[in-house]
């Protein structure tokens, strides 16, 4: 869609799509006007039976919905897919916010053109900031499948997701939805949206998702940018990319988390594989894995840890352990880090770590971390070298178990089944091409770890023009 009206002249910014009743699909985006006010427009395809949906028709008396009073003409964007309510009508809900409260406002529809916007908000969280890309989708307490939007009633959980302008990261919490008043209150107030989890604890922004009906699941799309210098982008001449698709379904085990996971397309790139069981790493060794190109892998390890350390081990002052302000895979705990080093050159001057690491109270309790470290990923001066990572739920009787999917500068890594993503983008000059190898490392001191994992490679993804396009 070009931004050649006067309603989106400075930009046509996100949007979601809408399936009808009779099938018939229409588009709600966001569009800068010229003098740069954000509104809500209306778009169809040209063609309904393109299943490309590549030109579209704008609706000629946009805009349909413009900032209501009390909201900021830079603060209304990024309409969501409508859910029909019980009375029959589509509602919406599009991210803003009052002062320093991130709000997400809610309109009723019946065809698109008309809104009434209700009394109440869907959500609201103070101190969160200005809300974009805001996403809300059912989940199921029982089911190991996704729903449709519209889907509400028993053994139903509701997500509300929002992007932060403010720190650029996305957050999501899992709750009950009133539909009657449209209005939605987290489960557990303490990991709100915008203060609790979030989808990605790297570099990964502005992601949202959709239903499949064929296949019956959600897939979450996310953007991945840059973390290397403008001039290196210039250079290149491009920027940012989008993610693997990932599906997502509610985590019954821990009723909190959200698990995502690689889309089950994405195994069709697997090309030889090769497993290697029950490989011992003593604390303080690096283990080589014998990978010939490990530029483009999927990678799934489980890791199994000496019970009798966990218990002999003692509460330390690492019990404070936090990934990004740690020293990374380079830090020594009793218990960690270990895990695998992707993306490294022979002699490791070059390595990005992907870790567990694991802390143990003074009240005897464990905490696990999922951690990724860009520190020593490149040898370039000019790229991003943060630490990313976040505690992980792990289970009673649960394996620490790892996926992750190397392409080149992008590592996706997936920790306990996807309680727990980190995306990484590094930017390596030595671990490139065949030169690149993967090892495992245990860095703990007082901990022995015994690692079984598959490695496939992974072929690119060619594609191909459409059929008669």
């Amino acid at each position: 869609m070009a931004a050649d009206q006067w309603y989106d002249k400075n930009g046509v910014w996100t949007g979601s799509a809408t399936i009808l009743h009779d099938g018939k699909i229409v588009m709600l985006y966001t569009g800068s006007t010229t003098e740069g006010v954000q509104v809500q427009n209306l778009a169809y395809p040209a063609d309904q039976y393109d299943p490309l949906l590549v030109h579209w028709v704008k609706y000629p008396r946009n805009p349909v919905l413009v900032p209501p009073p009390g909201i900021g003409p830079n603060d209304f964007r990024d309409p969501t897919t409508a859910w029909l309510t019980s009375e029959g009508k589509w509602r919406i809900t599009i991210g803003s916010k009052i002062n320093k409260t991130g709000i997400a406002l809610v309109y009723d529809t019946t065809d698109f053109i008309n809104y009434e916007m209700l009394d109440g908000l869907l959500h609201a969280v103070p101190g969160t900031g200005m809300w974009e890309c805001v996403d809300f989708f059912p989940v199921s307490e029982t089911e190991n499948n996704g729903l449709e939007t519209s889907i509400n009633g028993p053994g139903v959980k509701h997500v509300v997701k929002a992007s932060l302008d403010d720190d650029r990261h996305d957050y999501y919490a899992i709750g009950t939805y009133n539909d009657r008043n449209g209005t939605w209150i987290p489960d557990r107030p303490n990991i709100d949206v915008g203060i609790g989890l979030r989808y990605d604890y790297g570099i990964y922004y502005a992601a949202k998702t959709f239903y499949d009906q064929n296949k019956k699941r959600r897939v979450l799309w996310g953007w991945i940018g840059e973390s290397d210098s403008e001039a290196a982008d210039v250079k290149k001449g491009w920027a940012s990319v989008q993610s693997i698709p990932r599906t997502i379904l509610f985590d019954k085990k821990t009723g909190t988390h959200l698990l995502q996971w690689p889309v089950e397309e994405i195994d069709s790139l697997r090309l030889k594989g090769k497993e290697f069981n029950q490989v011992r790493i003593q604390a303080g060794s690096v283990v080589p894995l014998d990978i010939d190109s490990a530029t483009q892998l999927d990678i799934i390890a489980e890791f199994k840890i000496d019970s009798d350390a966990l218990e002999k081990a003692t509460g330390s002052s690492d019990a404070l352990f936090d990934c990004a302000t740690s020293d990374g895979a380079a830090e020594r705990g009793a218990l960690g880090p270990f895990g695998l080093l992707v993306l490294a050159d022979e002699r490791l001057s070059e390595q990005t770590p992907v870790y567990f690491y694991m802390t143990k109270g003074s009240d005897g309790n464990l905490k696990t971390f999922f951690c990724n470290d860009q520190s020593r990923s490149s040898k370039a001066s000019d790229v991003n070298k943060h630490i990313y990572g976040s505690l992980v739920p792990v289970l009673r009787g649960e394996n620490l178990s790892i996926r992750i999917l190397v392409d080149h500068s992008i590592i996706e890594s997936f920790g306990q089944g996807g309680r727990t993503v980190i995306t990484s983008r590094v930017y390596p000059t030595k671990a490139i091409y065949g030169a690149a190898k993967v090892f495992l490392f245990n860095n703990a001191t007082e901990l022995n770890v015994t690692a079984s994992l598959k490695i496939w490679q992974m072929n690119s993804a060619f594609i191909q023009p459409y059929p008669n396009l």
